[in-house]
């Protein structure tokens, strides 16, 4: 037996010797091969096995390490199958696996890899008081790594305005990234993109510094770069944006999350232009590796995306099917996705189906019974069905009486040719208005419009009402002031003639300077009135004589014809042209006309004779042939050469 026993030792003593040497060398595929040669001698070895666990983890062989855990029932690697399961995307298990072994407290490794799973499986809550509990406890190496995962937790947190997010450091471009998101999530693009501008010089610097090529350093800014066109796209800068998106796209990144939020963009910035290229973006987003890349609310809003995509190209049967699959994906864009459903069943003049299918959703969804209702008013405008969309606004309740609501009803009234039911409602939104003493700050353009409307149908004491509310919100109005003595003089003067006395008296309005100026003002005159009325302005001297100053004012005769005949009638077509006077002849003959050819270019003068028209131009009214006038086009003209060139021969025309 000792014979046998040390020939087994020694294998297994030299296998951990090169376990050992190909693990310092980070060969872990060599260091499996001396490993499987421990576990050929002793299958049971527990640090043989935990080796090769080790190893397969590092080769990031997740899959097969898993079930080597598996099969061989190491449950003392608890970290190590939590582990594997993270990387597999099974996060719900990876956080039982953590919390099935029971320790209390967990180990540090185990705290931190749970810490990182709540992250994935966006619990962000707790997942920032782990880390806070990690940071507060632990001091090594790893404490920036630390404070940027912290950060990217509070990015994450800021999406819910509602909630307060811990102030974090800016000390590495990481941390610069992730406060420029949460910036972006409260809506401070312009700061956000600075601190993104800030981010890819340290970027870069730092990169440069570790010696990073070229290429590794492109793959990390361009995390940024994808960040700061989302920013850029927010405030509205689309161009810019889709430069940087294309630019990113090109470098054909590794990182799949990037490919398909800088895709995505992409797809939003092109609506429903460039729609072969949507199609091939929103695929590459769509696509398997991205989605465990993604949060929930990116798949979310790269799949109501591509339903929209859908509806731009006007693929009906599709925009069914995506929109119901995005509703079952995602409850809380439900109603999106009807609306979706419903714009395309409009564009195929469904309008009947579509309008069904939002009542009965408004039905049985109260909180979404509003808007749903708003949508069925497009619809039926869209049908010109006017009076079933008056009756949809009338069924709105107390909220009827809303401006834009009681706009859009009057509107809809008018174009019915229904006045008195325009008036009757503005009364009663005035009435109701006075009788829950809602503040009409914000309501002075629909007292306005009312008052308006009434004082032009007649209704005086209507109108008065209105006023009198909109006199309140601006005491010092005229305008209003003047109104309202109008109003109330149709039925209660005494009211109209005390209301009067608070309008300026007319001697305020305007002064003697003033109205001097406004004659004195030429500028609606032309230049030659403007300079008469300057002239005229000129007053004489005193010591002017008044006799002699109106013969400076005599009128000067009007100078006639040498030829003049007072006894003969004048022309009566001296104002026409000459051309268009009854004697006028039209001169022909001379040198050149009678050497002028006639018809195209290079034609022989003999054949030239038959195209001649102006022979033939006294046709008898007895001639079948109808001259046809038609309007003549501007041809290829001759230019005028100077002395000194020829032409040249063999051109074309």
């Amino acid at each position: 037996m000792s014979k046998d026993a040390n020939p087994k030792e020694a294998l297994i003593k030299a296998a951990y010797a090169d376990v050992h040497k190909f693990g310092n060398n980070r060969e872990f595929d060599k260091a499996v091969k001396a490993v499987n040669r421990i576990l050929g001698v002793a299958p049971d070895d527990p640090t043989a096995l935990h080796c090769k666990v080790v190893c397969l983890v590092q080769l990031s062989k997740f899959e097969e390490a898993y079930k080597f855990i598996e099969k061989n029932r190491l449950s003392s690697l608890a970290f190590e199958k939590a582990y594997c399961e993270y990387r597999l995307n099974k996060q719900v298990q990876a956080l039982k696996t953590i919390d099935d072994t029971g320790l209390q407290p967990l180990p540090a490794n185990l705290k931190e890899l749970r810490t990182q799973v709540l992250y994935r499986l966006e619990r962000y809550d707790e997942c920032l008081d782990a880390y806070r509990d990690i940071i507060k406890n632990t001091s090594d190496e790893y404490e920036d790594e630390r404070r940027t995962n912290l950060s990217a937790v509070a990015a994450n947190l800021a999406v819910d305005k509602n909630k307060d997010v811990p102030d974090v450091p800016e000390d590495t471009y990481e941390q610069y990234f992730n406060s420029a998101c949460i910036l972006s999530n409260r809506q401070k693009y312009a700061e956000a993109e600075r601190k993104l501008r800030t981010s890819e010089k340290l970027c870069r610097e730092f990169l440069e510094e570790e010696g990073a090529s070229e290429e590794e350093i492109v793959e990390e800014v361009d995390v940024i770069r994808v960040q700061l066109a989302y920013v850029l796209q927010l405030q509205g800068k689309t161009k810019e944006a889709g430069t940087i998106y294309a630019d990113c796209l090109r470098h054909k990144p590794k990182d799949a999350a990037l490919v398909a939020v800088a895709s995505n963009n992409s797809v939003v910035i092109n609506k429903d232009q460039n729609v072969f290229d949507s199609k091939k973006k929103i695929r590459a987003a769509l696509a398997d590796a991205c989605e465990p890349k993604l949060t929930s609310r990116q798949k979310q809003v790269i799949a109501l995306n591509n339903c929209l995509l859908a509806l731009y190209t006007n693929a009906g049967d599709q925009v069914q099917q995506l929109s119901q699959k995005l509703a079952q994906s995602y409850p809380q864009v439900e109603f999106e996705a009807l609306l979706i459903r419903c714009s395309q069943l409009a564009k195929d003049r469904k309008h009947k189906e579509a309008i069904d299918q939002l009542q009965k959703f408004a039905a049985a969804h109260k909180s979404h019974e509003f808007v749903s209702k708003f949508a069925i008013i497009q619809l039926q405008l869209l049908q010109g069905n006017r009076k079933d969309a008056i009756e949809t606004l009338l069924s709105l309740g107390e909220a009827k009486f809303k401006p834009g609501i009681v706009s859009a009803l009057v509107s809809l009234y008018l174009g019915t040719d229904n006045k008195p039911a325009a008036s009757a409602l503005l009364k009663s939104a005035v009435d109701w208005y006075k009788k829950n003493n809602v503040s009409s700050g914000d309501l002075s353009d629909m007292w306005r419009q009312a008052a308006e409307f009434h004082l032009r149908g007649g209704a005086s004491e209507t109108a008065a009402s209105s006023l009198e509310e909109l006199l309140k919100v601006n005491p010092s109005d005229t305008k209003v002031l003047a109104q309202l003595v109008i109003a109330y003089a149709q039925f209660q003067p005494k009211r109209a003639l005390e209301i009067s006395r608070k309008l300026p008296k007319l001697e305020t309005l305007t002064t003697a300077s003033e109205i001097d100026a406004l004659e004195a003002a030429n500028w609606v005159m032309s230049a030659k009135a403007a300079k008469k009325s300057a002239n005229a302005k000129i007053e004489p001297s005193p010591s002017t004589p008044l006799e002699k100053r109106k013969n400076n004012n005599r009128k000067r005769k009007g100078k006639l014809p040498k030829n003049y005949n007072a006894e003969v009638g004048p022309d009566p077509e001296r104002w026409l042209p000459k051309y268009e006077r009854t004697g006028f002849r039209k001169k022909r003959g001379g040198a050149r006309g009678k050497d002028v050819i006639k018809g195209s270019q290079g034609m022989a003068s003999g054949a030239a004779d038959q195209y001649d028209m102006s022979n033939r131009v006294n046709l008898s009214k007895n001639s079948p042939v109808t001259p046809v006038y038609q309007e003549t086009t501007p041809g290829p003209r001759q230019q005028h050469r100077k002395g000194g060139h020829k032409k040249k021969k063999g051109g074309r025309f």
